[in-house]
């Protein structure tokens, strides 16, 4: 391959790109923490080389587009390729519009241009990637392609529609099953409508579902009850396709750390601000206020999580992303998972929210309030092969002395101060018995103190005793 690579390749990435460089259409199915995004990077790259193309739209979820900007594509794009990046902006201003402006100058460079999923869902954001697809030859991406496998929403119709516009087409995701294999549909109708050989969803259905009719208030209803053919629905997938999971990459380092990004609603901005310039905040007449830098530092990390411990004792919830952002995670994992939370009425939250979302024998806690004759039950349902699937606690309790090697993704749904808990609950995966690789994910609230916290913590600062003073005030 006559390319030359800015950061080397793994062999299983290799192998991906040898497989789909310049096909029309393709699927990278590989595992959270496989590195797919390097791969699509490197074969945009190759295209954009041999001429094939000149503009790259990539649609991604929120938590993810600014790691391609400012992350991804600064890593991995190789540096004789001239390229423009830019974010979408909904409500741009007079320097957003120069930015995007950027994008249909006449030139010899690559334009990239990144959109998160959910502005698919408006008729502005519509217009504007029909506009960029039109003006280029271009290379389309759908990463965490299993946004868009819901067939009735206006996402997916707006996505699919667009695609016609262009020649090359990419979609990326580590769980391209979700729910069940119907999932498969919408993202293989992106790719090509004639991939699976049928004309709809229904009679894709048909084909792999099986279906029983049920009397509801007097109507028939058709239910899933099961699934067919499934055999053929795998070696249908392969010839567009590269399925690869973390246990069969044997070069992959013992430890993978990503990051996803939350951007804080309007209400979290005005009192993280209130807090962080007056040391005091506000919200439905309950105040906060803070004696000293490190508790003022505490008080800013609660808004990023979305709760607010007013003086008084009481707890009000603050409307924000996180918990949207930790769901989204999920459904892109292969297998158990780990899930860390600094604070317990974090954990109550999520745990809720997992028992809606994936039935209430989903998950197990480990936290100060999981009584201790419940605990070793809850830690023996989890490492069982076929048993429980989530894992949520605090690294306070659950981070010293067990072993929960039945997970390799690990979520940090929100950080402490102390680096001796994190590498304790980090080592709870990372252990003897561990045979895969294990991926931690960081949830990081933009232009925060979460961002000062976490990468003081993957430095193996401990922010408790060795952040004071002055230093600790330029944070906040």
């Amino acid at each position: 391959m006559d390319y030359k690579f800015k950061t080397k390749p793994y062999a299983h990435q290799l192998k991906a790109l040898e497989m789909s460089w310049n096909k029309e259409t393709f699927a990278y199915f590989m595992e959270m923490g496989t590195g797919k995004t390097k791969v699509l990077i490197d074969n945009m790259a190759m295209l954009y080389d041999k001429g094939k193309i000149d503009g790259t739209l990539i649609i991604a979820p929120k938590g993810v587009i600014s790691t391609w900007h400012a992350q991804e594509l600064p890593t991995h794009m190789p540096q004789h390729i001239e390229h423009t990046a830019v974010l979408w902006q909904p409500n741009i201003n007079q320097k957003q519009q120069t930015k995007l402006d950027t994008l249909f100058k006449l030139g010899e460079e690559l334009h990239i241009f990144i959109m998160n999923v959910e502005a698919l869902s408006t008729d502005k954001g519509r217009l504007f990637a029909a506009k960029f697809l039109r003006s280029h030859r271009s290379m389309m991406v759908i990463d965490e392609s299993t946004t868009i496998k819901n067939p009735k929403a206006k996402r997916t119709k707006n996505i699919i529609g667009l695609s016609k516009l262009s020649k090359y087409r990419r979609i990326l995701t580590g769980s391209p099953v979700t729910r069940n294999p119907l999932d498969l549909f919408s993202q293989c109708e992106f790719l090509d409508p004639y991939l699976l050989n049928f004309a709809s969803y229904y009679a894709f259905r048909n084909r792999y579902a099986e279906m029983r009719q049920v009397n509801i208030a007097g109507r028939m209803i058709n239910l899933i009850s099961g699934f067919q053919n499934l055999g053929e629905l795998s070696e249908t997938l392969k010839p567009f396709s590269y399925r690869v999971l973390k246990e069969d990459c044997l070069d992959l380092p013992p430890k993978i750390y990503m990051k996803r990004t939350i951007a804080l609603t309007t209400e979290q901005k005005k009192i993280y601000e209130q807090m962080r310039k007056e040391a005091l905040a506000t919200l439905n007449g309950k105040t906060v206020t803070t004696m000293n830098a490190l508790t003022q530092l505490m008080r800013l990390h609660q808004i990023t999580c979305g709760h607010f411990a007013a003086d008084d004792g009481t707890i009000q919830e603050v409307k924000n992303n996180r918990l949207s952002e930790l769901m989204d995670v999920l459904d892109e994992v292969e297998g158990k998972a780990i899930i860390w939370a600094h604070y317990q009425y974090d954990i109550k939250k999520i745990i809720k929210e997992i028992k809606k979302v994936y039935g209430p024998g989903s998950v197990v806690d480990y936290y100060g309030l999981t009584p201790q004759d419940q605990r070793q039950d809850n830690r023996e349902r989890f490492q069982k092969p076929n048993g429980t699937r989530f894992l949520v606690g605090t690294p306070q309790t659950g981070g010293y002395g067990i072993t929960l090697t039945a997970a390799s993704t690990v979520i940090y749904y929100s950080n402490g101060y102390d680096l001796e808990k994190r590498l304790q609950s980090e080592d709870r995966a990372h252990r003897i018995g561990q045979k895969k690789t294990v991926t931690y994910v960081d949830l990081i609230a933009e232009d925060t103190v979460d961002n000062k916290i976490v990468k003081a913590l993957r430095k193996k600062v401990n922010i408790a005793s060795e952040v004071m003073g002055e230093e600790l005030r330029d944070w906040i």
